[in-house]
């Protein structure tokens, strides 16, 4: 699969995921797609952009990041995409 191609279905994985109702999304597993999405579209996993390290939604948020840091960011995409079809399908959702 070429670059393009599969920045082209992260997008519209991206878009998919806003049809998605995020109260049907277990936490656990919405912290997973937020960590997978950060690692897809950081330049640098060594950047941490956190306000306020202190704030306990954060600390969450950052975890989940550094759950994933160890993958490129082309597996990241990857996992992104297979876990909103999954989503998506699980509610029958089509885009």
């Amino acid at each position: 699969m070429s670059e393009k191609d599969l920045n082209t279905l992260f997008d519209e994985a991206f878009a998919n995921a806003q049809l998605i109702p995020q109260e049907s999304v277990p936490q656990d597993m919405q912290l997973v797609l937020y960590g997978l999405y950060k690692q897809a579209t950081s330049e640098s996993t060594n950047k941490l952009y956190f306000q306020n390290p202190q704030d306990l939604r954060n600390a969450f948020k950052f975890n989940a990041w550094m759950q994933v840091k160890h993958i490129s960011a082309d597996e990241a995409k990857t996992q992104y995409i297979e876990l909103i079809n999954q989503l998506m399908a699980e509610r029958n959702i089509k885009s």
